[in-house]
């Protein structure tokens, strides 16, 4: 389906930075109803199976959409970008209350869907069904990385964001291998994201790729000693 041209993505547009404030609004209402719903079992279940189910039912909608536009197509859509990964783990922790993938949303999930927020891979703006979709489910990462971090107490680890290296660093030769079968670029492992990001000056290709695994270990570390510090600090002060 051919997009309208007027209605083309642009970065840090009025839409764009909207979708940003809200997702900051989200978080500071989730940060004040933390003990809450820490103190309400019944409450933060209720909330994780609400909000995995919307999480679930924008991604299969999304599917649907583009199956019923002609426009899925195994180079572009499978679910095999870093954020897909992050997203279904969102679902299973949130239904499951396992706690077996809070290292990855927090460090992968987080640090990946910040980057797409800030620098979207979008062509198209509001008010597409894709660009809610896109926001959607990069928020919806981000508030479950501070839900488990605020809500379930979760404190980040040096093991865990090592452990999240390995986890990425294994992902990789499967996903370079369908990116050549069907010749897609999911990860960003063929080329650079079309409407420029991070990677932009991190070289060209195939060298962005080794700097970005300096960058991530770089800003997980970031993120582990910002967090855990934050989460010693609340705990003398509640």
């Amino acid at each position: 389906m051919e997009e309208n041209n007027k209605n083309v993505f642009i970065m840090l547009s009025f839409e764009h930075i909207i979708a940003i404030v809200l997702l900051i609004v989200i978080l500071f209402f989730l940060f004040m109803l933390k003990n809450r719903l820490s103190d309400s079992t019944m409450s933060s279940n209720l909330f994780e199976r609400l909000f995995s189910l919307s999480l679930l039912m924008m991604e299969i909608t999304y599917h649907l959409v583009l199956i019923f536009t002609r426009e899925w197509n195994l180079s572009e859509s499978m679910p095999f970008h870093l954020c897909s990964f992050s997203l279904f783990f969102s679902v299973f922790i949130l239904w499951t209350g396992s706690k077996r993938f809070y290292d990855f949303i927090f460090f992968a999930g987080f640090g990946g869907a910040l980057q797409a927020l800030l620098t979207p891979s979008l062509e198209i703006g509001f008010p597409s069904f894709k660009f809610i979709q896109f926001f959607f489910i990069h928020s919806g990462i981000i508030v479950t990385a501070f839900y488990i971090l605020w809500v379930k107490k979760y404190t980040p680890t040096f093991k865990g964001l090592l452990k999240t290296m390995f986890y990425l660093n294994s992902m990789f030769p499967f996903i370079f291998a369908i990116n050549i079968v069907v010749h897609g670029n999911y990860m960003f492992l063929r080329e650079k994201p079309i409407n420029g990001s991070l990677l932009d000056f991190l070289g060209p290709y195939p060298w962005y790729i080794l700097s970005l695994e300096m960058v991530a270990f770089f800003m997980f570390s970031a993120f582990w000693l910002i967090f855990r510090r934050w989460n010693r600090q609340s705990k003398w002060t509640t």
